[in-house]
């Protein structure tokens, strides 16, 4: 082998090559670990650089600025973009470098709708739960009521915006949802009137029974006043009334549920 000059040149070429490599490997480490690079500035700013309702920068600086590491070269963008989201009322982040020692985050905030669940958690109007300060989210509308199975959330917004499209004919708006874990439909209304939809059992049921219901309130305002405390509208061909101090049922042709 060591006659072969072929062959201690290439390994000569082969060694120099990885020396140059590590040199100039260690000096870029040097370079990017200067002080120069090490983070000064995180500056934060609402999408499309509207206000910030809820996130301010005490809770920033304490729950979301810890969570950084490393300098303008070396942070993990997604990490910091992951320790912004995990601020309450932040729904989405995103994160960009700015030269040589700045972050810039953009926030964009849940639009609160109204509750989920028992458990005080929160869901915006893109039907996404969080938790936050329910006391803040009541400073900005009157919260709405919403029950699911989880991984119905969607789906449940979804329906509400319907209900409250077809209530407004009677200028009433749904002041709670449940939708049950046998999937059936419940709505309170906001003069406190709870109505009994049931189960999807084919397209446009649920607007059949709310039409149904919408055609004869009138008269059944007229009859019982302020004392209707709920409406089932799961018979096919009726519905049955619950009132205060009596339960009875109003129809054409009672059939059973």
């Amino acid at each position: 082998m060591w006659q072969d000059a072929k062959l201690l040149n290439a390994i000569a070429n082969a060694l120099f090559g990885l020396v140059l490599l590590a040199l100039v490997a260690s000096g870029v480490w040097w370079v990017i670990q200067r002080p120069l690079f090490t983070l000064q500035t995180v500056r934060v700013e609402g999408e499309n650089k509207s206000d910030l309702r809820h996130v301010n920068a005490l809770t920033i600086r304490d729950q979301a600025i810890p969570k950084i590491g490393g300098n303008f070269f070396t942070a993990n963008l997604d990490q910091v973009r992951l320790a912004f989201e995990s601020v309450p009322w932040v729904r989405k982040a995103s994160v960009q470098r700015v030269w040589p020692n700045k972050l810039i985050v953009s926030l964009q905030e849940h639009e609160v709708l109204g509750t989920w669940g028992e458990d005080g958690r929160l869901i915006s109007m893109a039907g996404d739960v969080f938790t936050a300060n329910l006391a803040e989210a009541e400073e900005d509308a009157q919260l709405v009521g919403f029950v699911g199975p989880e991984g119905s959330e969607k789906e449940v917004i979804a329906q509400y915006r319907q209900f409250k499209n077809w209530f407004a004919s009677i200028n009433l708006e749904p002041e709670t949802v449940e939708y049950s874990s046998r999937y059936a439909w419940s709505v309170v209304l906001n003069n406190g009137l709870r109505v009994e939809l049931g189960k999807v059992q084919e397209q446009g049921i649920l607007k059949r029974r709310v039409e149904q219901l919408i055609k004869v309130y009138p008269q059944l305002v007229t009859r019982l006043q302020d004392r209707i405390v709920s409406v089932d509208m799961r018979y096919p061909n009726g519905l049955a009334l619950q009132s205060s101090g009596s339960g009875f049922g109003l129809n054409r042709k009672l059939g059973s549920k």
